[in-house]
């Protein structure tokens, strides 16, 4: 794929096209497992990513057993239904709405954090957004991993978060499914993206 300034970029080119320019979502994946060791490899990297005032607040719901992944189902929009059950691994990726009580127990926060979290709005709306930063880490780690991440928010929000995460102390934002993508898998073609003009201003 073409680029306008590789000479800008410090990113190697191969590089470039496995996180960024290479992968589609897929919709179909090959019948392997997703090993622990790429999930541990996955964290191990994007953990590493900021979120404001360093608050963490993602978690990921492993969907691993064939209970757990009817149920999972029974959530999804129909169209995001047979794709969900086929695939190796799917993610439920939720924002820890107590993250704070976590922090608190590995390092002091930062100087106007305690009165920041103790609003529960507040702390509501911050998990929630700091989740969605992680989702984005979460996706490019997956690449980096030399797998598929195919995410979804076509689901009941409302009866997933009951069903598996019934004391609301987390919410989902996401649900990823991840595989290695299958030989001729119909991923949905590149579609046109906003040029920099579109997208930058100037104040």
């Amino acid at each position: 794929m073409e680029h306008l300034n590789p000479a800008e970029l410090v990113l190697a080119k191969d590089a470039q096209d496995l996180l960024f320019l290479d992968p589609r979502t897929v919709t179909a994946f090959q019948d392997a497992p997703v090993s622990d060791a790429q999930l541990r490899a996955i964290h191990d990297l994007v953990k590493y990513g900021p979120t404001s005032m360093n608050q963490q607040p993602l978690r990921a719901v492993l969907v691993q057993s064939s209970t757990a992944r009817g149920r999972l189902v029974e959530h999804m929009l129909d169209s995001n239904k047979a794709k969900t059950l086929a695939a190796p691994l799917s993610v439920i990726i939720a924002a820890d709405l107590n993250f704070h009580l976590r922090l608190s127990e590995l390092f002091p926060v930062l100087p106007g954090a305690e009165e920041f979290f103790a609003d529960p709005e507040m702390r509501t709306a911050s998990a929630t957004m700091n989740a969605h930063i992680q989702l984005g880490y979460f996706i490019v780690g997956v690449r980096a991993a030399g797998l598929a991440a195919a995410p979804m928010t076509g689901f009941d929000h409302q009866a997933l978060n009951a069903d598996f995460f019934p004391d609301g102390e987390l919410q989902a934002v996401a649900v990823v499914n991840v595989g290695e993508p299958a030989q001729n898998s119909p991923g949905f073609a590149r579609l046109p993206r906003l040029q920099y003009e579109d997208v930058f201003t100037s104040v």
